[in-house]
């Protein structure tokens, strides 16, 4: 399938505006193309929660975007209170989903600007504003370089799988995954996508597709369960995902599904490349095995409709982890906008994120 290109700006995707931050609503798509207006930081927070913004470097955008806002409606005449309204927001905002760092790290950024912020009142909620917007283009540069380095890896007339939905949706502008499909398929148009579903919420199905379309990247949509089949027809070559968090080791957190692949990548000697920007970094933590995984509701599992009727009876147990860990063993690369890193990623990851924080005054981790 391909359609017009209609790419996505990053204040389509999101926006930091007078007093409210604007949010394409992702629940709704491809159906509906609705921007969300919200006026106050606990609706930044359910926002997050509800995944109307999703996409690890997108809620930490939101998160930065948030605190902005707290700063602007709090009571600028009394500095105390001005700054335990922008804590109170951001620590809201920082637990508001557990598993990706980059939503700590941005909220931990701002709140430390504000804490050594001399004031007075209007100068902070301008600082904090102005940083929320720097982050948002930083993180859309970070992704176009995560492009740029990745396309090296992706071979000619490639049949790249990918899974969840990595693109301009999920880090606010261009995409980590889908930043590297994007600019293989700009350097080769042979170049073709496959899109697996991602249940239960079918964020490639709804989401993927839905930018490729707008894009005009030839894609295939595929049933997550399909992956091993095609992999053995040679259907697939390569595997380019993204991630919500990557430890110290190299060990990859990221959408539920994402460990098959790589397992099924290695069986079938197929590429299994990670994509994300140094901010997705957590260099304090040492493994995988010390990141907190999302459990999300049973509905999300049993509320899928088949026919116009439930998939599933009321009441079924449900177990439902957002999230898996997938072994640093088991991952060809990682590319981050500071280029392509392997293992041992112990040694290469910290200087790849050494780098960034001498461009860019820092990321999380470390």
């Amino acid at each position: 399938m391909s359609g017009g290109p209609e790419r996505l700006a990053p204040e389509d995707v999101l926006h930091l505006g007078d007093g409210e931050v604007v949010m394409l609503d992702q629940t709704l798509l491809p159906g509906e193309v609705v921007h969300r207006r919200l006026t106050s930081w606990p609706e930044v927070v359910e926002a997050i929660r509800g995944m109307v913004v999703r996409g690890a470097p997108a809620i930490g955008i939101a998160g930065a975007m948030g605190v902005a806002l707290a700063a602007q409606h709090a009571d600028h005449d009394d500095p105390a209170a001005h700054l335990a309204e922008i804590r109170r927001g951001g620590a809201a905002l920082r637990q508001a989903r557990p598993t990706a760092v980059n939503l700590a790290w941005a909220v931990d950024r701002q709140l430390e600007i504000a804490a050594r912020h001399p004031g007075p009142t209007e100068a902070l909620t301008a600082a904090l504003r102005l940083w929320a917007k720097r982050l948002h283009r930083a993180e859309v540069e970070r992704c176009r370089r995560i492009g740029e380095h990745g396309r090296a890896l992706v071979a000619r007339g490639a049949r790249v799988l990918t899974h969840c939905n990595a693109g301009a949706l999920a880090t606010g502008g261009y995409g980590t995954a889908l930043g590297v499909i994007r600019a293989a398929h700009a350097a080769d148009p042979t170049v073709r996508a496959l899109v697996d579903e991602t249940r239960p919420l079918l964020q490639g199905a709804r989401l993927t597709a839905w930018e490729l379309a707008r894009d005009g990247i030839p894609f295939t949509l595929i049933a997550d369960v399909m992956a091993a089949a095609l992999m053995a027809e040679g259907r697939i070559t390569h595997v380019v995902v993204g991630a919500d968090r990557i430890a110290a080791n190299g060990d990859v957190v990221n959408k539920i599904g994402t460990y098959g692949l790589a397992v099924l990548a290695r069986e079938h000697g197929i590429p299994f490349v990670v994509a994300a920007p140094t901010s997705t970094l957590d260099l304090a933590t040492p493994t995988g095995a010390e990141v907190p995984v999302e459990e999300r509701a049973a509905d999300e599992v049993r509320g899928l409709q088949l026919f116009g009727r439930p998939a599933a009876a009321a009441g079924v147990p449900v177990a439902n982890p957002a999230f898996d860990r997938t072994p640093a063993r088991l991952v060809s690369a990682i590319v981050t906008e500071q280029g392509v890193h392997r293992a041992p990623y112990e040694r290469s990851l910290r200087a790849a994120w050494e780098a960034a924080r001498a461009e860019e005054g820092g990321g999380p981790g470390g």
